[in-house]
């Protein structure tokens, strides 16, 4: 299994990036996927999923990423995406796609443990 992110760069304030994440050696339509988070010094985070279908998807709890950032998926090209817009330096981090085996659920789950797959990350560096 492999998850390849790509769409990371430097970017101003205000700005705004598409991350993709093409996954490859799964049954695609079968996972949920989400994308974290990770600024220096910092925890990982959960930044949003969306479920196998693409009908369903869930942000973080806190106000940093609500109305700004927006998860879809293409099933027939193994793709996720995460649309970024008005971003902020505090977005700075790299930023991880993973995926967790959830064929015909609603759920989007928020804890990195139940991914079982992670891609490499890509990074997003927005300045002031």
């Amino acid at each position: 299994v492999q998850l390849q992110a790509s769409g990371g760069g430097l970017v101003q304030a205000g700005g705004s990036l598409r991350l993709s994440c093409a996954a490859s050696g799964l049954t695609f339509s079968n996972y949920a996927m989400a994308w974290f988070r990770q600024a220096p010094g910092k925890e990982r985070e959960f930044v949003g999923g969306i479920n196998w279908s693409g009908g369903n998807t869930h942000y973080a709890d806190s106000d940093s990423v609500k109305g700004r950032f927006t998860i879809s998926r293409d099933n027939a090209k193994s793709t996720v995406y995460l649309q970024m817009n008005s971003l902020r330096p505090e977005d700075t981090a790299v930023h991880y796609c993973a995926a967790r085996l959830a064929p015909w659920s609603s759920v989007v789950v928020s804890s990195g443990d139940r991914y079982g797959y992670w891609g490499q990350g890509t990074l997003v560096t927005v300045s002031s």
